[in-house]
């Protein structure tokens, strides 16, 4: 016997078309009912694995699920054995047309609990779907029997798994896993957004308006502000890339960080500069001084939301080192 005779599913041969369910026999569907039952353990100890430094509450309730998936494996597996032998045909979610391919853990980043849980629903409900669907195409007492086992385990496993969650999710393991999912938040998107709009705001304010003050003319002093903004931008994107790899502070990527920080520096540096398209040349600088207090104000509003800074101090700590930086370049300009 070669190896395509022996891993070979009867009715599914390579180069065809996935099976339609109506088709599979009593033996595949319980071989796919082992299938998905490992697919399942594995992906809730991947997510336990993966939430077990942030989320320690959250990743013992995957633990608890994929122990309950690997014992019903071993139910299937008996059951499997006493009816057709040693040998399981191989087929899988994607041999059998109507399944959805599930994310891989790396497509779900970064970590989001309801995702995972939102996840975790989606595996359970479509679990459900197949026991339901087989049932609709039984035909014989014993393959309504095999499906009724079935539906059996699964609606046991899905009462534990509530059980697990009523366990192990309690309002103050939820409570404490908002806050780290929070500080994440924080860590890998606020805080290199607000490192760059900060830098785009204020740092190009001077030669942006020394141009305007020394030169009066609109157009120079755009192309001035536009290269200010775009040179800041590839500045700060390359300095927050290579300043920290985040493996131990747990700010993630650090080419994510450095772009977000890249993109907010060049946006809060375009901001002012953008007015001066205006061939007015008072126009624009009046409505460029409106832009540089709206950019200052949403600093200190993100500073006062996410960082936990009393507005009065941010409004304080960000216009004042505004002021200084828009006052050096106007007079750098008018000198």
């Amino acid at each position: 016997m070669n190896l395509a005779s022996l891993f070979a599913v009867p009715g599914l041969s390579r180069g065809t078309a996935p099976l339609q369910f109506s088709q599979l026999t009593e033996q595949q569907l319980l071989a796919l009912a082992i299938s998905l039952e490992e697919d399942d353990a594995r992906i809730y100890s991947q997510y336990a694995e993966a939430l077990a430094g942030a989320y320690p509450d959250t990743a013992q309730l995957f633990r608890g699920m994929a122990a309950e998936e690997n014992t019903h494996r071993h139910r299937l597996l008996e059951l499997y054995r006493a009816r057709f032998g040693d040998r399981i045909p191989l087929i899988r979610r994607q041999d059998v047309r109507g399944f959805i391919e599930r994310k891989p853990l790396w497509l779900m980043q970064p970590i989001d609990l309801d995702k995972f849980r939102a996840q975790a629903e989606f595996m359970e409900a479509e679990s459900r779907m197949f026991y339901a669907k087989a049932a609709r195409y039984a035909t014989d007492t014993g393959i309504r029997q095999l499906l009724g086992d079935l539906a059996a385990a699964e609606a046991e496993h899905e009462t534990k798994a509530e059980t697990l969650g009523d366990r192990f999710i309690t309002p103050q393991a939820i409570h404490s896993e908002r806050e780290a999912q929070r500080r994440a938040f924080v860590l890998q998107f606020v805080q290199p957004g607000l490192a760059g709009l900060m830098d785009g705001s204020v740092s190009t304010l001077a030669p942006l308006f020394a141009a305007a003050f020394a030169t009066h003319q609109t157009w120079a002093t755009f192309l001035v502000g536009v290269a200010a903004a775009i040179g800041a931008g590839i500045s700060m994107a390359f300095a927050e890339a290579i300043s920290d790899d985040g493996s131990l502070t747990g700010r993630g990527s650090p080419w994510l960080r450095g772009g977000i920080t890249g993109a907010m520096t060049t946006l809060g540096g375009l901001g002012h500069a953008l007015p001066f398209l205006i061939p007015h040349f008072r126009m624009a600088t009046t409505l460029a001084f409106a832009v540089v207090g709206i950019e200052l104000a949403v600093i200190a509003w993100i500073r006062k939301r996410y960082m936990d800074t009393a507005f009065g101090l941010a409004v304080l700590q960000v216009v004042v080192g505004g002021l200084l930086v828009f006052a050096t370049g106007i007079l750098i300009g008018s000198a």
